[in-house]
């Protein structure tokens, strides 16, 4: 079976700890991690090495939806985050990886994403769509800041 990647790069105007936080803090990621016009619940999420996550994208407007999980291999605070990942579904075979890296700009955060073993059946635009809007989305939650 034939699979795919995207590789995808930010600069976002908050410290690389802050946006590593929003990866690993369930309410963050129900945030910014779904695209738009989804929901996202969480069934679980021990972020730590060796832990596993679980959860559930829901598009708003149909109802459809599909899970996903996986575990985490490496979590380097402030730096690093691998990954593995598949979906809930017996059409979308095959195991993901997925490696974020955080590096630290002075008062910025350079953020690469690689995605790899994407399934076949999943078209790569769509993957770069869903995450081109995520991306945004993060943005808006971590370069947020409270007026004092």
């Amino acid at each position: 079976m034939s699979t795919g990647s995207v590789t995808l790069h930010r600069v976002l105007k908050a410290p690389a700890e802050r946006v590593y936080r929003a990866f690993i803090d369930g309410d963050a990621i129900c945030k910014w991690m779904p695209p738009h016009g989804f929901l996202c619940t969480i069934h679980e999420l021990d972020a730590r090495p060796g832990g596993t996550f679980r959860m559930s994208f829901k598009h708003f407007a149909s109802g459809a939806s599909h899970s996903f999980g996986g575990r985490y291999l490496e979590l380097v605070p402030g730096e690093r985050i691998v990954n593995t990942d598949r979906f809930e579904d017996d059409a979308l075979e095959g195991e993901m990886r997925t490696t974020v890296t955080f590096r630290a700009q002075g008062p910025l955060t350079e953020l690469s994403i690689t995605q790899e073993g994407i399934p076949s059946q999943v078209p790569l635009e769509a993957c770069y769509l869903g995450w081109q809007e995520s991306l945004w989305l993060l943005a808006a939650l971590v370069e947020a800041e409270l007026a004092q």
